[in-house]
Formats: structure tokens, sequence, C-alpha cells
């Protein structure tokens, strides 16, 4: 059928675009008149002139035009009219491709008055003729004619005026003045037109058997020298007169309707007829879709189930909720004659809308774990809905954005015209949340904002989805222990669920604040924690002392970052030699650290003392008391033998009011009576440092990295990397093998070539012996390295940037 087709609907034309065809793009409608001038249509001017552009969801456009607007061509019993439609994909109607329709159609017999209620005017037309004198002709409102009479007899031969009755007052106007005002006058050889947009200020709301109706009472008149001609131009259309009951919608017409029916006092139906989209329907038609056709004395009423053939559903939101509203396009002709006018065909053409329902959306987890897919299905939808963006992780991106986010969308379509939306994303895309559930499990949580629009009213709204998937995968962290002489270690190999796992020591967090206070040491490579503690540490549990050695434990804990429950613990327990807690120095000064033992939890290590208890411990932290005193003082006992001298005493703790001490650690210092020792020492002055060359195996890389900090290297399916002229390339050097902190990385030579072999000419030097080339107009800049948790020695990198350059001989651009 083309982009368009045409229509011809009794005295309304309709020309229907192709929905498939004009989606998406900008349209604007112009009507060509007489001249082969195309004037552009607002909405001012098709209310004004007899035009209508209607949009549905049902996959079309429609443009309506009345017999008799403002640039049809009447030809005997044809009107003829020629439309002209751009059609851009740039609001600024760039680039617009014009589309030029003309349609001629046959409309006959006219009926003496013939009224149209539009959904954007109110169009009367009156057969213009002298009418024969009547005897006892009764006048349908003798005051409208009394008031208009001075008018027309007062104004100037051969003019258009005409007359709005309202029930204050009067307003007279030229046809000139009536058409700025917005009014569509206009004259045939056969009929007066008068077209009245709803927003027109002459306008009166009237109630007629409770039903609210668009009124305008007026005159047109034309005074020639040898008479005055009179139009009774009055026009109603209802406003509502719309119910909704039991799933049904009732619509209900009066008959005898004011001002239209004013005077006539006999009435005859002649014909009532109804439809949808201006398709009039049989009585076997209505029957079949259900619809109830009632005509009584004085209303026409219609009923249509809602859902009903002819009608269709469509979006709507209401304060943010999806739901859907039935729409059907009823129409109405009815004819009947009067003592007045003789036969008045009346045609109502109704857009219906029920009221808003709302619609529960099903969000379905259909996720293949085995794949690691997440696969969600948000729907149904009715055509009308568009998927526009996906808000992830609070950055709202486009829908063919979203794959560089990790996320695929699809649309499918089902056999009763409603549609779905297909979200997927891999388990491990960054916005996939991930947290532990125990017994080895996982919750990957998607949380994505769906925003959708709806056409043609582009109304947006929005669905939250939110979809669990518990996975088999998880990995736990482990740990491994030691210690060396005066250190507790423990060394944790992350897992796959502990990213956000805090360690505790004694409830008490490790952050790099709490390290530093208890000289601790804490390091992270991202694959390792290693944890650090000296032997002599206020957060170790002391478990008992024996001849062996003393021994002590650290537990670790790792707690959810967000929660604090307790997810894992480790532990480490060593025993160290006693001399870790005593030093004896050689000029009779002895350090002495008491602990307190798992079980003595309410010992104060404040309250330790020697045996002269005026001798009171020197640093004191919760599980430590530490004593620095002369062997000569403190209640220390001094015993000989033949080759050593021994100092000892006790640290005692005591409780209140008791001389039996609950606590005791003795101590001693042996010291040799007789001792020779032999010093000797020459000065010898060092030798310079020299290098040496030598042989071996090194093992090297050579990365490029996306910016300065040298954080993100670029990836092997990254590469080809595309940069412009002068972009920076950011080179990075490193020594692998062997990991020894002596050796140094120096670069002597690097060089470029225009393909893959490192010995295919031309070639480019970017350092040369270790410097940047001389000759380069942008010269090779070099970036220090420094120690992080990546570069553990800085000697063994050497980091580079290069300005991206071309190979040319001449003017000429030199390829492989």
């Amino acid at each position: 059928t083309g982009p368009m087709s045409a229509e011809c609907l009794g005295n309304l034309l309709r020309i229907t675009l192709n929905a498939e065809y004009f989606e998406d793009k900008y349209l604007s409608f112009s009507v060509v008149d007489q001249y082969g001038i195309a004037r552009e249509l607002d909405e001012d001017m098709a209310s004004q002139c007899g035009y209508t552009v209607t949009y549905s969801n049902r996959s079309n456009i429609e443009f309506r035009a009345s017999a008799l607007s403002c640039h049809s061509r009447l030809e005997e019993d044809m009107f003829i009219i020629t439309v002209e439609i751009k059609a851009s994909h740039s609001a600024d109607m760039k680039n617009a491709t014009t589309h030029l329709k003309s349609a001629s159609c046959s409309y006959s017999p006219w009926s003496q008055r013939e009224l149209v209620c539009e959904s954007n005017y109110m169009e009367v037309s009156v057969r213009r003729e002298v009418p024969q004198t009547v005897k006892d002709f009764i006048q349908d409102e003798p005051e409208d004619w009394n008031l208009a009479f001075p008018e027309a007899k007062a104004g100037e031969a051969s003019i258009w005026q005409i007359v709005f009755h309202q029930p204050e007052d009067k307003t007279a106007l030229l046809m000139s003045d009536a058409w700025s005002a917005g009014y569509g006058l206009n004259t045939t050889e056969t009929r007066v037109v008068l077209r009245i947009p709803y927003t027109a200020a002459q306008i009166q709301l009237v109630k007629n058997h409770g039903i609210t109706f668009s009124a305008v009472r007026s005159s047109i008149f034309y005074k020639q020298r040898w008479m005055i001609l009179m139009v009774d131009t009055a026009v109603a259309c209802p406003v509502d007169g719309v119910d909704y009951i039991n799933k049904t919608i009732i619509w209900t017409v009066p008959k005898y309707i004011q001002p239209v029916s004013a005077g006539e006092t006999s009435f005859k139906d002649v014909l009532v007829e109804a439809g949808v989209d201006l398709h009039k329907l049989s009585a076997k038609e209505m029957a079949s879709r259900k619809y109830v056709l009632l005509n009584d004395l004085n209303a026409i009423m219609m009923r249509i189930p809602i859902g009903a053939e002819g009608g269709y559903y469509k979006t709507s939101v209401s304060s943010g909720l999806y739901g859907t509203k039935y729409a059907i396009n009823l129409f109405l002709e009815h004819q009947w004659e009067d003592n007045k006018w003789g036969l008045t065909k009346y045609i109502i053409i109704k857009e219906i809308e029920t009221p808003f329902e709302q619609v529960e959306l099903t969000i379905t987890n259909n996720s293949n774990l085995s794949l690691r897919l997440m696969n969600v299905t948000v729907g149904t939808f009715l055509t009308d809905v568009k998927l526009m963006n996906l808000t992830i992780e609070e950055a709202t991106v486009a829908v063919p954005e979203a794959v560089q986010h990790g996320y695929l969308t699809y649309e499918i379509r089902y056999a009763n015209g409603s549609k779905a939306y297909i979200i997927q994303a891999p388990l491990d895309a960054p916005s996939i949340k991930k947290e532990y559930m125990g017994a080895d499990m996982r919750a990957y949580t998607l949380n994505v904002t769906l925003a959708f629009i709806i056409h043609p009213t582009s109304e947006t709204f929005t669905v939250p989805v939110i979809t669990v998937s518990a996975v088999k995968d998880a990995v736990l962290p482990s740990a491994r222990g030691f210690c060396d002489g005066r250190n507790l270690h423990l060394i944790i190999t992350h897992g796959n669920v502990d990213q956000n796992w805090l360690p505790f020591i004694s409830d008490r967090h490790l952050t790099p604040e709490s390290v530093k206070k208890y000289n601790y040491s804490l390091r992270e490579n991202g694959t390792h924690l290693a944890i650090s503690v000296p032997f002599l540490s206020s957060h170790l549990n002391y478990e008992g002392f024996h001849a062996s050695g003393i021994k002590a434990s650290l537990h670790l804990t790792l707690k959810d970052g967000i929660t604090l429950a307790t997810r894992r613990e480790f532990s480490v327990s060593c025993s160290f030699s006693p001399s870790q807690l005593i030093h004896c120095l050689p000029n009779g000064t002895v350090v002495i650290t008491a602990v307190k033992l798992v079980g003595a939890a309410d010992l104060d290590t404040s309250l330790f003392v020697l045996r002269d208890r005026q001798c009171k411990p020197t640093l004191v932290t919760e599980k430590t008391a530490t004593f620095k005193f002369n062997v000569n003082t403190c209640g220390t006992s001094r015993k000989f033998n033949s080759a050593t001298m021994t100092y000892e005493n006790d640290v005692l703790y005591f409780r209140p009011s008791s001389d039996t001490p609950v606590y005791r650690l003795k101590f001693a210092c042996w010291y040799a009576i007789k001792q020779a020792v032999d010093v000797q020492y020459e000065s010898k002055k060092n030798p310079l440092p020299s290098i040496k060359p030598g042989f071996g195996s090194l093992v090297l890389s050579l990365k490029l990295f996306k910016e300065k900090s040298y954080t993100e290297p670029y990836q092997e399916l990254e590469y080809p990397v595309v940069k412009y002229l002068r972009e920076a390339l950011y080179f990075e050097v490193e020594l692998l093998q062997p990991k020894d902190a002596r050796l140094e990385l120096h670069l002597d030579d690097c060089w470029a070539t225009n393909s893959q072999s490192q010995d295919s000419l031309p070639q480019w030097p970017m350092l040369i012996n270790g410097c940047e080339n001389s000759e380069d107009s942008y010269k090779t800049v070099f970036h220090n390295v420094n120690y992080s948790l990546r570069v553990k020695f800085p000697q063994h990198l050497k980091r580079f940037e290069v300005r991206m350059f071309t190979f040319v001989q001449g003017t000429t651009l030199l390829q492989e």
C-alpha cells in the first residue's frame, strides 16, 4: 500500500500514514491550496480550517479533512484535497523527504444542515438559499433574531458578519475579525460554513439531560441592497456522556440538543447508525462484537464491552505506575427531519479512553548458571512501549551503550502482539553484586532500572529489576601461619568471597593507623594478605610458661564489611624462648617483661610489682608489664659460685588486702666472675664499587598502559590499540626474573618499526644509549617508579612516554 493511503468517508477524507515507514521520524503536514502553495498546519490552523491529525498505537497516523475545509476544491458533487507531508529524522526537519497525496471524494446529497463534532473542532454548514415565505413560520429564538437584526440593518451592503448570542450579551464580528479570533468562516456557491475550535471564547457549556455540551448560538448574515440573508449557525457537541459500568463503556447522546433543536415542534428520526473509526457497522457486525445500539425516544445509547474488537489497549502512566487504558474511536450518525430545517445530519466522532488500570509486570529469572549468565525477562508490554535506557550503578546509559557495561538487551514479540524485553549480563560483570551466603554458596544480584518511553505521547516510566541467583562457587579464604624468633605471621590466601571482609585481632579492626600504632605489619597484594605481630603484643594470648618456652597465640577474625558478622577465623600458636622476656645488660641493668596469661583476664598489669613493691613497671599494656631496674635494687638477691654471679627477682601480683601473690614470674641474670675478651681490629679502606660483566637468563616484559598513572595496562583482546598523532603512549619495561634486589634495570636502545618484526625497516629510535633521541620533535619523557603494592622493586622497572607518530618519506605515508 505504500507509505500513505486515502479513504473517502462521507463528508470526510482520511489519509492514513504507515507507521512502519514513518517510525521515529518528525512529521510536518501542509495543505496545498488552489494556487499550489503548501500551507503548513499547526494546531490552531488545523482546528480553524477543518483538519485533524491523530496518533494511535495501532501502527498508523491519521490525517482527516472536512469536505468544506479551508483549501478543499469543490467541483459539483466532488471535493478534492491535496496534502504535503514532510518526514525527517531531526526536529529541525533537515534533509526531509516530501510526500504529496491528492485525493478526490464524491459526496451527495448535502442535507439542509450538517453538523460535525470532530475531536478538535465543531462544524456547522447550512444550505445557502433565499427561502420562500412560509405561513405561520416559527422562529427558534425570537430574541436572537431581534438582537441580530439591528446589526444587520446597520451593516454595509455586500458584507458578511456573525453575531454570537450569549445569555447576557451579544457580540458582532466582521468575517475578517472572526477569522482573526480563530473562527473558521467560509461560503461556497451553495453553503455557509462555520467552524469553531473547542477553545473559542464564545463557547458555552450547557447541560442537556445531565450531559454537558460545548455549544455556540450564532447567526451569520449577508446584506445586499435589496435584502438581508440571515442564517442560524447554532452548533453543539457532547463533552461527556460516557460511563464505565461492569467492564462496559456506555455512551449516551440526547436527541434534543439546545440550541441545535431550538424552535423545532415536530421531530422524526430518519437514520441512526454507528461504527468505529468512521466505518459504519451493520447490526450483524455489532452483534458479533457484542456492541449494543439503543435508540429510544429521548437519547441514543451505545454499549461497548471493554476490550471488544474495534478498540485497542494503550499504555498509560499514573503517578509513575505502569498501566493500560482501553481506547476506541466511536462514530455516530444521526439524521432527523423537523419542521424548521427539514433534514439535519449530525455526525459525532468520539474518542473514548477508559480510566487508568494498573498492570503488574512480571519479572522472570531465567538465568543459565552453567554458562554463568544472568537472564531476566521483563514484561509483558504493549507495542507502544520501547526500552529507552538502563540505569546501572547510578549511571544511566542508552540501550546501545549498555553492552559496554556487559549488558545485552533483546526485544521478543508474542503471537498476540505483546512483547517483552530480555536483559542479559554475565555473573562476573562488575555491576553484579556478589554476596557470600554460607555453605559454599554465593548470591549474585542483578540490580538495574529500565526506563521506557510510550509512543506517541512520549510519557516515560521506569521498572526496577532486582533478581538474585544462588551459585555454589564460593571459595573461602585460607591461611598458613608460622613464627620466627620475634614475630607471629599469618598469610591469608584470598578466596572469591572476602573482597569486603575486614581483619580483626581481639575485636580491633586492623587499619593502617592501628597497624602503625601497635608496630604490626600488614601487607596486601590482591591475592594474599600478610600479617605479622611481635611476640610481645597486647593482642596476643599467652597460655603458659615452661622450661622450653612460652606459648603465644595470634587469633585473627575476618568480619563482614557491612554487618560485621564473623565470617572466618584463623590462628597461629608458637613457643618462644624465655630469653625473649629478659635482657641482662653488662652494666647491671635488667629489663624484664611479664605477660598476663589466658585465664587471668582480671589482672591489672599496671599493678604488677617486684619483690620490693615500690618497684613498679615502666611500661604497661593490656597484657604486658615491663620493668627496668638495676640488679642492686628492688629486692634482687645475689648468689655466687665458682664461675658466675646470679641475680634473682620475681614479678608479683597481689590482690587487695592479701599478702599471698596470685601471680609469680621468677627470673635471673647470670654474670661471669672472670672473663677476658680479646678485641682485634684494623682499619681498611673500602674498595670502590665496580660492576663486572656476566651472563645469565633474564625475563623481561614490555607493556603499554592507558594512563600516566600506570595502573591499567591494555589487555591482549584490546590490541591493536588505535591512537591519534601526538597522543601519548605510556610504556613500562619490567625485569620479571630474577627477583634480586641487588639488580637494577637499565635501558640501552629502544626503537619502533612499522611491522611486527624488530629488524624490519624503516626504524626510528626512541632511546639511544639510555637517553632520548635528540632528533625527535617530541622527545621521550621518563617517569619515576615508586614502591607500591604492585611494585616491590622499583629498580626493576623503567617507564617512559612517547608521542604517537607515523613513518613518512617526504610527504608520503609509509605502510607495511
